[in-house]
């Protein structure tokens, strides 16, 4: 079992930082507990990684045929090396949220694929039936996790993923037009991969040449697998408002006033967001909320 140990550029605790990488709370690949546990498809291999912090460094162990590959992945995957105090901004409420969360990082997971399909999941639905339908999907085509933990599952594998029919994702709760995506991302996997070599600019058109993926999704992708900590996610139900209450006290904003005011954050506009969610602070709620839907059965 290979072993490595190094010390981020800023003190961060991998308990925090590795969900972000999941889809939410019960993602199957991530498990927080004598440790924080995620299970990776390495591109060579399938590899479980464990992160547990030693003093200043944090101490990562690998098991699988990528173990080697996961370990040379390990430090960017929860954001070694993101420096947060290249972020100066003298805005009040940044500066109390960045003392409140110092361990808020931007990774770079160089895993564009496993980020754009947890996208794709949650485009137009709210974020339990997303969580939901991706579970579903990787506890029935996802292996078991190389390594110790027992209830760890690898993500699908794209190239299972692609040899499915639309129909197949209905018993998970995915509507044809997600399905299609999904398809669309998992048959352009390698294509996808080649964005981790290239400049922002080309990787985002990369991505979003691919049907049904827009600049939400493409966003998601930029904050979790190449490292931009520019990146906003434009579209999005919530944020916009959130970040309006946040900023200014006001309870609606589109995304047009959202970029407003992130504009003097750049370039840590993604950085902003992420600081303005950890708070867990919601916009007031004026309607109702959207319901559950359920298509299994059409």
């Amino acid at each position: 079992m290979p072993v490595r140990r190094f010390t981020p550029l800023a003190p961060l605790d991998p308990g925090r930082v590795v969900p972000t990488l999941g889809i939410g709370r019960g993602d199957p690949s991530i498990a927080i507990d004598d440790g924080a546990w995620i299970a990776v498809n390495t591109g060579v291999g399938p590899a479980t990684l464990r992160y547990s912090a030693a003093g200043d460094e944090v101490e990562i162990e690998a098991w699988g045929s990528g173990a080697e590959r996961g370990l040379e992945l390990a430090p960017g995957m929860i954001g070694a090396d993101d420096d947060p105090a290249e972020f100066l901004t003298d805005h009040p409420v940044m500066r109390r949220l960045l003392k409140a969360h110092p361990g808020v990082r931007i990774t770079r997971s160089r895993m564009v694929t496993a980020a754009l399909l947890r996208a794709v999941f949650g485009q137009k639905v709210t974020g339990k039936e997303a969580k939901r339908s991706y579970r579903r999907m990787t506890r029935s085509l996802g292996e078991p996790a190389p390594g110790p933990h027992p209830d760890l599952v690898l993500p699908s594998d794209p190239s299972r993923i692609a040899t499915l029919g639309y129909e197949d994702f209905h018993p998970w709760g995915v509507e044809r037009k997600r399905a299609e995506t999904l398809l669309e991302v998992a048959r352009r996997s390698k294509r996808l991969e080649e964005a981790n070599e290239m400049g922002l600019v080309d990787a985002y058109g990369r991505i979003t040449a691919l049907r049904g993926v827009g600049p939400w999704s493409a966003a998601l992708v930029g904050m979790q697998a190449l490292g931009d900590a520019d990146a906003v996610p434009i579209g999005d139900y919530h944020i916009p408002n959130t970040v309006s209450w946040v900023l200014t006290g006001e309870p609606r904003g589109d995304d047009d006033r959202m970029l407003e005011l992130l504009e003097p954050f750049r370039p840590h506009r993604g950085r902003a967001v992420r600081l303005i969610k950890a708070t867990s602070i919601k916009a007031p709620r004026y309607g109702p909320r959207a319901p559950l839907r359920s298509i299994e059965n059409i």
